[in-house]
């Protein structure tokens, strides 16, 4: 892995909620550096609002804490996912008492929030997150579904345009050959999962990077709980980088457009200098 030793990566989406120390430890060790945890799906709908605090805490505090052990600078972004916004009681509720989340020193955007099935239920959740994103001027993720991709994608595009969102504060995340023609239309930054089976790889990156170039693309790994993997990011410098890329579109793609999209956050200011503590220093 060449270019590795040389080339700080940013992992913009990922959720380590669901993963190892020994992810954190080979993150490291590749040259991850900094990476952020937008709110997902546990696995299992949560069927309180309280439940949803608890999560947040965790992601916000004992994540930084135990991603810091292993010399990584972890933030998190806040929110309802999609996949969990069918319960507009239980969405208000959550929402109702958000903002002391939304106001802590590790929270650096909204989301990830958007569709699943693209439905009514779904779209009133999104919205009312944009609103609360705008009157906070935060960066917000947005998620593509993984059913009707296009289909959503032009909604989300559509939504975002008729409430008046700062566009440059907004990344239309997972997309995929089909939907990034239609993404470029807006002034969002873009965002490309490499992730087994269901969405890129790092072949189809490339392409992709060859054909329209790394502006304002940021690629991500989105690691949970399925088939997925942490080391997503080296992955597309070495083949990027044995694909005829050079470092300058290799840094804007892992570092540079993520820095950048996440810097709207005050909160975003990443320690690259963090080293691993000596794991007799670890605590349970």
């Amino acid at each position: 892995m060449g270019l590795l030793t040389a080339m700080i990566i940013i992992e913009p989406h990922i959720h380590m909620y669901s993963r190892t120390t020994d992810d954190y430890q080979a993150m490291y060790q590749a040259g991850i550096r900094a990476c952020v945890e937008p709110s997902f799906w546990l696995g299992a709908n949560r069927r309180y609002a309280g439940t949803f605090f608890d999560y947040f805490q965790l992601i916000l505090d004992f994540e930084t804490v135990r991603a810091e052990r292993f010399g990584i600078d972890h933030f998190a972004a806040i929110s309802v996912n999609p996949k969990e916004s069918e319960d507009l009681g239980l969405v208000n509720e959550v929402l109702a008492e958000i903002d002391k989340y939304l106001d802590h020193p590790r929270c650096v955007a909204l989301g990830e929030i958007g569709y699943n099935n693209i439905t009514k239920n779904e779209e009133t959740a999104f919205v009312k997150q944009l609103h609360l994103a705008k009157k906070r001027n935060m960066p917000v993720i947005i998620h593509t579904p993984h059913v009707d991709k296009l289909k959503g994608t032009k909604r989300i595009i559509e939504v975002i345009r008729s409430e008046g969102m700062d566009q440059d504060k907004i990344i239309i995340d997972h997309n995929t050959e089909e939907t990034i023609p239609l993404s470029r239309q807006t002034d969002c930054f873009i965002g490309m999962t490499v992730y087994p089976i269901s969405k890129l790889t790092a072949k189809r990156v490339s392409a992709i990077i060859k054909q329209y170039g790394a502006e304002r693309m940021i690629v991500n790994g989105s690691a949970d709980w399925g088939i997925s993997d942490t080391l997503s990011l080296p992955k597309v410098i070495d083949f990027m980088s044995s694909d005829g890329h050079n470092d300058e579109t290799i840094q804007k793609l892992v570092f540079e457009n993520a820095m950048a999209f996440y810097s709207h956050s005050p909160n975003f200011k990443p320690k690259f200098d963090l080293k691993p503590m000596d794991p007799k220093e670890f605590q349970r």
